[in-house]
């Protein structure tokens, strides 16, 4: 029997490679050539970082030589808040933050006591900025960290504020944009964050490759966490991966040509998923901000029906029950539990995530799968459920 073909609705774990990329590394591997050798092999590969420097750098819209090439999100982060934190200041991020920076921040302040701020968001997963400007009130701070899209519910920091507060008193900031890149526009002439970490994987490029933007202008004294023969400018030592390298590039020049269309298709996309779930099933809620945020992504509670069970109820829908880097914890989801949703309706939460080969046929056989798999499971609960008496 031939297998039915899987919908993919889980971008924000990782996104399917875009055409452009993948011929973009099919190409660089053709070629030899280290890009820090001056012979004409070497030369060549230097061009296709030097190119893909360039088309990251227009998405973004800074210098090329702002951009610090890494093997994705995580080690940017972690490059990113080890350079910038200084030992005796504290530092402040949120308690719905990714692992990578929240593990970081309190590796990085274990010895430390009281150092580390973690900021506290609303029912909407909005961070509270008046907290924020609070801990600034004190002076002492000399790093924040806030991610510019939650990886869970889609939930949008308003940046620009956080900026303006932070360096009114001499903090630098950092913002984790791995899932905001390639789905929003963002102008970091205009968004004045001293860095900013970015993954390919989640806008269409290879997996293994992202990027860490460090601003010209920042006072940062970095040690590199790579040491070794000082490329990327000494920020991350070892030979460059040259295709990764090209795929990053391919698929940031291919989002940068059609993101307006994208956003405003995939937007309309999630908005009648959630339109067709509401017509089918009863007792769901949709969490997080209705207006701020990505618009490709959807996380949903089905009060009564965990989502591993339904999840396993409908094996050709591609979802997930939280982020993919915490999958198999024993735990809910800490952004969820941070929101004040229950650790009983948080394992009962699917998050649908959308992205540029995502379709409206997609969209309606993912909803009558999901309703279809809801009420399996709930009828299967209801069963369980012991009799009083």
């Amino acid at each position: 029997m031939e297998q039915s073909p899987v919908i993919y609705l889980d971008y924000n774990a990782t996104a399917p490679t875009r055409p452009e990329a993948l011929a973009a590394v099919v190409d660089a591997m053709h070629y030899v050539g280290n890009a820090s050798s001056i012979h004409l092999p070497g030369q060549s590969a230097a061009q296709r970082v030097d190119s893909a420097r360039r088309q990251v750098a227009e998405l973004l819209n800074c210098s090329p030589g702002e951009i610090i090439f890494t093997s994705g999100a995580t080690e940017a982060n972690n490059l990113a808040l080890r350079a910038a934190h200084s030992s005796g200041r504290r530092l402040v991020t949120s308690n719905v933050e990714h692992p990578a920076v929240l593990e970081t921040a309190r590796d990085l302040t274990a010895d430390q006591p009281g150092s580390l701020i973690l900021l506290e968001v609303d029912a909407d997963g909005l961070v509270d900025l008046a907290a924020l400007e609070n801990a600034l009130g004190h002076g002492d701070i000399g790093l924040v960290s806030l991610m510019a899209a939650n990886n869970e519910t889609g939930v949008l920091t308003d940046l620009a504020p956080v900026v303006t507060a932070a360096h009114a008193v001499g903090a630098l900031v950092h913002t984790d944009a791995t899932q905001m890149v390639g789905r929003l526009p963002i102008d970091l002439a205009d968004l004045d964050v001293d860095l900013l970490s970015l993954s390919a994987h989640k806008f269409g490029g290879p997996q293994g490759i992202g990027a860490l933007f460090v601003r010209r202008t920042a006072s940062i004294p970095f040690r590199p966490q790579v040491t070794g023969g000082g490329q990327e400018r000494g920020w991350r030592a070892g030979t460059l991966n040259v295709p990764g390298i090209a795929g990053v590039g391919a698929a940031a020049a291919a989002v940068h040509r059609s993101l307006a269309e994208e956003t405003a298709r995939i937007g309309r996309l999630r908005d009648l998923l959630e339109h067709a779930v509401s017509a089918s099933i009863d007792g769901y809620r949709v969490n997080g901000h209705r207006v701020a945020r990505l618009p490709g992504v959807s996380s949903i509670t089905f009060p009564g029906a965990p989502a591993d069970a339904v999840m396993a109820a409908m094996p050709h829908v591609a979802v997930s029950d939280g982020s993919a880097c915490a999958s198999g914890a024993p735990s809910p989801s800490h952004v969820l539990l941070a929101m004040g949703i229950n650790r009983h309706d948080a394992d009962c939460t699917l998050r649908f995530s959308l992205g540029y080969a995502t379709t409206e046929d997609h969209i309606m056989q993912a909803a009558d799968a999901t309703a279809h798999a809801v009420k399996l499971v709930r009828a299967s609960m209801d069963a369980c459920t012991p009799i009083p008496g």
